[in-house]
């Protein structure tokens, strides 16, 4: 596949999630990404499982070259400056202000390169009260009011994935991509702030419409309650999910699939409103149908019912699905120091082909020589 962004050079001064998620989609589009890292140490989430190349560090920063430079020493700035120069797309997702004392605030860079679009992502904003104050994912998914949908109302914990950090290095990307095509006709550079808080609160749309179209305050049970979405564990205790939406033919189907067609006659199931407003009643009247078979008989029967479903799977089995390889969604590459490297590929299709060449993720300073050597021919030239 064409690498779209092949001539487009970004500098990523990213750690944890959010600056190299970002980096991490523009490099899977081609683009020629240098991680900029402390020398030593680099990005903190290569530690974050002991050693320097976590799966944490390993899961966002695939497709890039690493470079150790300490900007608090001169030579090593002027490497960084050097780097700038050149650069099309600059990423940071320090607090305010740090970035200005290593040497790489927005003026720092502008001035040596005024094309460039300058992406600094935060907590809470460049701005405000709480511009200071450190923020992570869950802190984030909680100011935005997603938290409050993920949660379970009865002894609340926090559950799942970096979703915070994933959804705003995506948005930043997005923003980033907008950026270049405007230069494209403008020849100048911009400056794009996007926050955990403002990405957040932008995935969380459809609650805050619903707050002020409806004045409806959503639960973690309002959305599968209205779409009817369910899941349940079979027999072999694995699971199965299904989502029935509103075409009235998925109820139907389902009801073919399990031999459970006397509940169209049942007042509390007869039409789609009463169905949602008996969930937990439908919930207990099938919870027992499902376990009394295998999940791979049920998909087999909602298949042919043609319901929408899946098995609910583990990562351990989600890409040997024989859809998912057929997509080949699951890549693997060599690293000359790490070993072997499985990741999964990036979505696109560009004209029917999917990019299945992946990069490692690099080794601290890995590129560093590499780098350097092209920024001397550059300058000889």
């Amino acid at each position: 596949m064409v690498k779209i962004l092949k001539n487009i050079r970004v500098i990523e001064l990213g750690t944890y999630i959010t600056g190299p998620a970002a980096g991490m989609h523009l490099a899977d589009l081609g683009a020629d990404v240098i991680k900029v890292e402390r020398p030593g140490t680099g990005d903190p989430f290569r530690a974050f499982k002991g050693g320097l190349y976590s799966p944490h560090y390993q899961t966002y920063n695939r497709n890039k070259r690493s470079i150790a430079l300490d900007t608090g020493q001169a030579d090593d700035i002027a490497v960084f400056h050097d780097l700038i120069a050149d650069a099309d797309v600059f990423i940071q997702n320090f607090r305010p202000g740090v970035a200005e004392k290593l040497g790489a605030g927005e003026e720092q860079l502008r001035a040596i390169n005024p094309k460039l679009i300058y992406c600094a992502i935060s907590g809470f904003g460049p701005s405000g009260p709480d511009r200071d104050r450190p923020v992570f994912d869950t802190v984030a998914q909680a100011a935005s009011g997603y938290l409050r949908l993920l949660t379970p109302p009865e002894n609340p914990r926090v559950i799942g994935p970096a979703i915070a950090d994933s959804v705003t290095g995506q948005y930043a990307a997005l923003g980033i991509l907008a950026a270049l095509l405007e230069r494209g006709t403008t020849g100048k550079g911009r400056r794009l702030d996007i926050s955990m808080l403002e990405a957040m609160s932008h995935f969380n749309l459809d609650s805050f419409t619903h707050y002020y179209s409806e004045g409806e305050i959503m639960g973690p049970l309002s959305r599968p309650v209205v779409s009817q979405s369910y899941t349940f564990e079979c027999s072999d205790g694995k699971w199965i999910a299904f989502h029935l939406s509103s075409p009235v033919k998925f109820w139907e189907g389902l009801l073919e699939a399990t031999g459970q067609q006397a509940l169209e006659s049942d007042p509390r199931f007869s039409e789609r409103l009463e169905r949602i407003n008996h969930q937990d009643e439908l919930i207990e009247v099938f919870t027992p149908v499902f376990k009394s078979d295998t999940r791979d008989n049920w998909c087999a029967r909602l298949r042919a019912a043609e319901v929408p479903y899946s098995p609910a799977y583990d990562a351990d089995e989600a890409l040997k699905d024989p859809q998912a390889e057929h997509l080949q969604i699951a890549v693997s590459s060599e690293h000359p120091e790490m070993g072997s490297f499985t990741t999964v590929r990036a979505p696109y299709n560009f004209d029917g082909s999917a990019e299945l060449d992946v990069r490692p993720p690099p080794t601290l300073d890995e590129h560093g020589t590499e780098i350097r050597a092209e920024l001397a021919h550059r300058k000889a030239s």
